[in-house]
């Protein structure tokens, strides 16, 4: 599965604002809730959840804060820069600016385990990082993501 089956350009936001990792994720589930005519709470829940289990925060300044959701037919995701960094509770203990929200069918196991499996590969990578965090506007941002790592 690769990313652009569950990004679409409209979702990937350059220059958001936060004040923290509880009111963005809220903020980013009433936004995927929007887009897949399901209840922005339930999203919120799932998320929040997971984070209770531990940080999605990766280190390096990334976060992929990702939940099962029932009723999702397909991973869904929100690719954000933020304008400024937050605290995340990362295991590096590093502030977050880049975020991949990553919804899951609840049912579904092999595209979801590769569908964060890619998101997680091109957000360890330092070049692709750069260009995400060089990126002049959303649709650069975007760009950004899809483009594979040179070798």
């Amino acid at each position: 599965m690769e990313i652009k089956d569950f990004l679409l350009p409209t979702d990937a936001l350059i220059d958001v604002r936060a004040s923290d990792k509880t009111r963005l994720l809220r903020e980013l589930a009433a936004r995927a809730a929007a887009s897949l005519n399901l209840a922005a709470d339930r999203i919120s829940v799932e998320l929040l959840k997971r984070e209770h289990l531990g940080s999605t925060g990766t280190g390096g300044g990334v976060a992929i804060p990702h939940a099962r959701i029932p009723d999702l037919k397909k991973p869904f995701g929100i690719l954000v820069r933020l304008r400024n960094p937050i605290d995340f509770e990362a295991i590096d203990g590093k502030p977050v600016d880049v975020i991949f929200l990553l919804l899951l069918p609840a049912q579904s196991q092999g595209d979801s385990l590769n569908a964060l499996a890619s998101i997680a590969r091109r957000l360890r990578d330092p070049e692709s990082l750069q260009r995400l965090r060089c990126a002049a506007d959303a649709a650069g941002l975007y760009s950004a993501m899809l483009r594979e790592p040179s070798k």
